[in-house]
C-alpha cells in the first residue's frame, strides 16, 4: 500500500493538529501518513492579518501542493478557509469539532473583568479585538502577530497583560492549564468554524478505498453546524479577517420527549451571529433556530436579517 501525503504547515499547533488527523486516517485507512510540510504566505509575513486581508493566507500554498499533485490530503484550521469552494478540490471530513470557545491567557491568573483599566491586550484578531473594545472599552487592545509559544510569552515576559487565544489550539497543544478564562460565547461568539478542522483532496483523484476511510473521519454534526456558521460569512461577502462572529449548537427540536425518545424529533440547529465595528462601538447579534438539513440556508436567512439591521462590513 503506498504513504498517503498529508500537507500541513510547520507551526507547532499545525503539527499537532495534522499529527492527530494522521493517527485517524491510519486508523480508518490502515494506510501509513506521511507528513509534508508547506510553508504558507501567514507563515512568512509579519504584518497583521487585517493588512494581509486573512483570506487564504494560511491555506492557498497547502491548496496549491494539493493541485500539483505534492501531497494527497490537507489539513486546514477551518475558520482559515474561504469560503468559496475551491475549483478542483473537495472538503472530505471535517472531524468532530473540539470547544470551539475563545479564552483568556492572562497575568496573575485575571479573568477580563478584573484586568486594569488601561490594560495590555493582545490579540490578531479583529473580531477579538472589536468584541474585547465593545466588552471593555477601557483597556488598551493592540495587534499581536506569532505562534501560540511567542504569544503566551509575551504575557510571561511582562509585554502585554493578556492575550485571547482559541481553546482548540491550547486544547491541541496540551496547554489548557494556562487559561485564566473561559469565554461563553454569550459573551464573545468565536470565529465561524473555530476549533473545526478540514480534510481537503483532490476531487476525483484517490481511489475509492482511501475516499471511503477519510469519509468515516466526517462528522454530521459538526458540518451542519459549520455549514450555517459559514454561510453566515459568505452571505456577508465577510473575509476571515472581519469582526463576525457565529456558533451553531446542534440538538434536538423542542418534541414530546415521548416522541423524542422514539426517534421522530427532527434534529435542528440554534445560531448566533454578530457583526462587531473594528472600533468596539457597536455589536449587533441575532440568533435563528431551523431544522439540520437547513444549515446553509439558515446561515444565509440571519446574514440576511443582520443586513437588513444596518450592518456593515467592511
Amino acid at each position: 500500500m503506498s504513504t498517503i501525503r498529508l500537507g500541513t504547515r510547520r507551526s507547532a499547533l499545525a503539527q499537532a493538529q495534522a499529527k492527530q488527523v494522521a493517527r485517524a486516517i491510519e486508523q480508518a485507512s490502515g494506510r501509513q501518513v506521511e507528513l509534508v510540510f508547506i510553508t504558507t504566505e501567514g507563515d512568512t509575513s509579519s504584518a497583521s492579518l487585517a493588512t494581509l486581508g486573512g483570506t487564504g493566507v494560511f491555506v492557498s500554498a497547502l491548496r496549491d501542493a494539493l493541485l500539483r499533485d505534492e501531497i494527497d490530503v490537507a489539513v486546514h484550521s477551518l475558520k482559515d478557509l474561504p469560503t468559496a469552494a475551491a475549483k478542483g478540490l473537495e472538503l472530505i471530513a471535517l472531524p468532530k469539532r473540539d470547544d470551539p470557545r475563545d479564552v483568556l491567557v492572562a497575568r496573575n491568573k485575571d479573568t477580563l473583568s478584573h484586568l486594569a483599566p488601561g490594560a495590555k491586550v493582545g490579540t490578531g484578531s479583529p473580531r477579538r479585538a472589536a468584541q474585547l473594545r465593545h466588552l471593555r472599552s477601557d483597556l488598551d487592545v493592540v495587534d499581536i502577530r506569532g505562534n501560540v509559544d511567542t504569544r503566551l510569552r509575551l504575557v510571561t515576559e511582562s509585554k502585554v497583560d493578556a492575550v485571547v487565544l482559541a481553546a482548540a489550539g491550547l486544547s491541541r497543544l496540551g496547554m489548557l492549564d494556562v487559561v485564566t478564562e473561559f469565554f461563553d460565547p454569550t459573551v464573545m461568539l468565536p470565529a465561524p468554524g473555530q476549533g473545526a478542522l478540514a480534510i481537503e483532496v483532490r476531487a476525483g483523484a484517490l481511489d475509492h478505498e482511501l475516499q471511503t476511510s477519510l469519509r468515516t473521519l466526517d462528522d454530521s454534526a459538526t458540518r451542519a453546524a459549520v455549514t450555517a456558521e459559514r454561510a453566515v460569512l459568505s452571505a456577508l461577502e465577510a473575509g476571515c479577517s472581519a469582526p463576525v462572529g457565529a456558533l451553531a449548537v446542534v440538538g434536538a427540536s423542542q418534541f414530546d420527549q415521548q416522541l423524542d425518545q422514539l426517534g421522530f424529533a427532527e434534529p435542528e440547529l440554534t445560531l448566533a451571529a454578530l457583526v462587531a465595528a473594528f472600533d468596539g462601538s457597536s455589536v449587533k447579534r441575532l440568533s435563528i433556530t431551523a431544522p439540520l438539513i437547513e444549515a446553509d440556508s439558515a446561515g444565509r436567512q440571519l446574514a440576511e436579517r443582520l443586513l437588513a439591521e444596518g450592518v456593515a462590513v467592511s
